[in-house]
């Protein structure tokens, strides 16, 4: 058997395509052949991700602005999908928010439910809904972006950690409820050197990657691959699976 990494002739759906990893992911798929649908909550961005894709690589791109955290955006972004290109066959769940607190206590109960909202509750009407579509017709790929924070939580992040941990839970149960015709992954970055680091301290930054067996934080390009894998063929008999994909940095220490 020859593994292949082709998308041509393939629907991929990216949440928070408009910068970052799925800005990454994006310009990664279509390169290898897919039409993309690109979403977040600010439309002209996406349009302007749409018109340079479709200007570097001659595939198809529809911009559709989807805050993830209200559950009728995420339908709406379903039924916009299917009306431009009537299927699809990978859906990247990687819209995601954490904004700084000082304090614990600081936590709202309109903080919580914001970052809950955008970080796991989009990411499970979308996995349903693209899903069971999915598992009706020729199968696909859910491939959900999490955090090794989800794995070991700090105080920094606790809201967002308990939503990405809750995401590994998702992406397993999905593989369940969808297979043999969908299956369902998750990568889990360490720290990533996106638009969000910008507002981390400047201390923080620079200890980005420090000590990580690979001395490096991630960048967004370093998602590109492992999103392609589980898109394609190439992992066929991987579902359920939350893959680090840090550096090193949750390595197994002795």
């Amino acid at each position: 058997m020859s593994l292949t990494f082709n998308l041509t002739g393939k629907v991929a759906v990216v949440t928070g395509g408009s910068r970052g990893v799925g800005r990454a992911i994006i310009q990664g798929f279509a390169v290898a052949g897919a039409d993309v649908v690109i979403a977040s909550r600010k439309l002209d961005n996406c349009e302007e991700v749409a018109r340079e894709v479709e200007a570097s690589t001659g595939r198809r791109a529809l911009a559709v602005r989807c805050h993830v955290g209200e559950w009728s955006d995420c339908d709406a972004l379903v039924e916009a999908t299917y009306a431009a290109f009537g299927r699809c066959h990978v859906l990247v769940n990687d819209a995601g928010m954490s904004p700084l607190y000082d304090k614990v206590e600081d936590i709202t109960e309109a903080y919580y439910d914001k970052v809950q909202g955008v970080n796991l509750k989009g990411p499970f009407r979308l996995a349903v809904a693209f899903g069971s579509r999915m598992a009706a017709g020729d199968g696909g790929s859910i491939i959900n972006i999490g955090s090794i924070g989800s794995l070991r939580p700090g105080s920094r992040e606790i809201v967002y950690a308990c939503a990405k941990a809750g995401l590994n839970a998702l992406t397993i149960a999905i593989a369940e409820a969808y297979g043999p015709k969908v299956r369902s992954n998750c990568l889990l970055p360490g720290a990533v050197m996106t638009d969000i680091a910008k507002a981390w301290s400047e201390e923080r930054q620079r200890e980005a990657g420090r000590g990580y067996p690979l001395g490096r934080p991630g960048y967004p390009e370093d998602y590109v691959g492992p999103a392609l894998w589980l898109a394609t063929e190439a992992s066929a008999f991987v579902t359920g699976e939350v893959i680090r994909v840090d550096g090193g940095a949750y390595r197994q220490m002795p």
